[in-house]
């Protein structure tokens, strides 16, 4: 496979039409190291985040062991993939055929659940041809926090509530050789106490409940570097996570366990789009609201931005601050809701036939394309530079403009 040094050389060497994918196994194998070494416990990769085989790979490759996976389709994926990986079904609504498969099928112990009708539908659909109960049930219930500290809520749709979770660890605990209480904090948590209140809450209902707890799943929600987010280092997180874990009543051997999913994934992709109209402050490109750049129009998530210019001297490093003047974008398709409003921070020279590339879109951003209108088809290729953020670079990059925070 032929690796390019840049966006800039892809776009030069391949004048593509359609959006291409960036991929930097590099980025991610970084990534997967620094929660492999550094998070005191263990890491799960939510899979739901960017499930491309060749990522998970790079990430087994580098410590990564355990895969929170959301569906069955993601089992099996991710079981075809890594046969000899940790698989744990952690979507709380799942259908009885897709426990049983993937009970029976690819070896999948550790299920989550908040109510006590799902845990009923686990020990029916685990139950063998005899009729013998599963005696290697690992359950986790899931708990309902707050999103306050966090860019996106994860606050509604999942978890019971602490007056409520008490009779559910008893019940479950009845049923399960491994009890573990879990949560989520949402997603782009910007501040360690995230974590703080939410395993407050854990600590809560694990005393009203009064039973053994053998794992402490704090879930996903560690952030990344965007434009107008500045998190702090991810050892802040870490640290604050294990001190008040340590301090939980809980069992001797207990657990600790996270799910990180954009923190794994979003240095490991950018995209270049070309840009194919300009109207005033607006840019007409290639991609927006139904492919990768989903978030960019939904949620309003601002991601990095490049300019690259078919005469190369006219790109980013070229351009100074001053020179730069927010824009928006318009999708390819014919949905006015194919909008994705800013700003994004380029050079006021910028025209019809030049390319951008769009940085930090592995979380979130080639896993949500479609084909809608037609559109949803490109090149996927491999650049060795590295991406326009980090949290594990220690060093800025050189060609983007003050739009961008590239911290640690």
């Amino acid at each position: 496979m032929h690796i390019h040094p840049d966006a800039s050389a892809v776009a030069r060497s391949l004048a593509p039409d359609e959006p291409v994918i960036l991929n930097r196994p590099h980025a991610a194998a970084r990534a997967a190291r620094f929660f492999a070494t550094k998070f005191p416990g263990k890491s799960l990769y939510a899979v739901k985040a960017n499930p491309s085989p060749d990522l998970i790979e790079i990430l087994w490759a580098n410590g990564i062991t355990h895969f929170d996976v959301a569906s069955i389709a993601e089992v099996r994926m991710a079981r075809a993939t890594l046969p000899q990986a940790t698989l744990c079904f952690m979507h709380p609504v799942k259908t009885a055929s897709a426990i049983r498969e993937a009970y029976f099928q690819h070896g999948v112990r550790t299920f989550s659940l908040d109510t006590q009708d799902e845990v009923e539908k686990i020990v029916a659909a685990t139950t063998d041809s005899e009729g013998n109960p599963a005696k290697d049930l690992r359950l986790c219930v899931r708990l309902r926090v707050s999103s306050d500290y966090s860019e996106l809520s994860l606050a509604s749709k999942f978890g019971i509530d602490l007056a409520d979770a008490g009779a559910l660890l008893q019940s479950t605990r009845q049923v399960a050789d491994w009890l573990g209480v879990c949560f989520h904090v949402g997603s782009q948590a910007m501040t360690p106490f995230a974590y703080v209140q939410a395993m407050e809450r854990a600590r809560a209902a694990i005393a009203d409940a009064g039973v053994v707890i053998d794992m402490i799943d704090v879930g996903g929600g560690f952030p990344s570097c965007y434009p107008g987010m500045e998190p702090p280092p991810l050892e802040d997180y870490f640290a604050i996570i294990h001190r008040h874990f340590e301090a939980l009543p809980i069992a001797y051997n207990a657990e600790l366990w996270c799910e990180p999913g954009r923190a794994l994934s979003a240095e490991y992709n950018s995209l270049i789009v070309k840009v194919e109209k300009r109207r005033g402050d607006e840019l007409y490109i290639n991609d927006g609201a139904y492919g990768a750049l989903y978030d960019a129009a939904h949620v309003a998530w601002r991601f990095p931005v490049r300019h690259i210019a078919r005469d190369e001297t006219n790109d980013n490093a070229a351009i100074d601050v001053a020179e730069m003047q927010p824009f928006s974008f318009y999708g390819p398709t014919c949905d006015d809701a194919d909008f994705m409003e800013g700003p994004f921070m380029l050079p006021a020279e910028i025209k019809a036939g030049d390319w951008i590339e769009v940085g930090m879109l592995g979380a979130y951003g080639a896993a949500m394309r479609t084909a809608f209108n037609g559109f949803g088809t490109g090149d996927v290729v491999t650049v060795e530079d590295e991406p326009m953020a980090s949290l594990y670079t220690g060093r800025p990059d050189p060609r983007i403009s003050d739009n961008v925070v590239s911290l640690r």
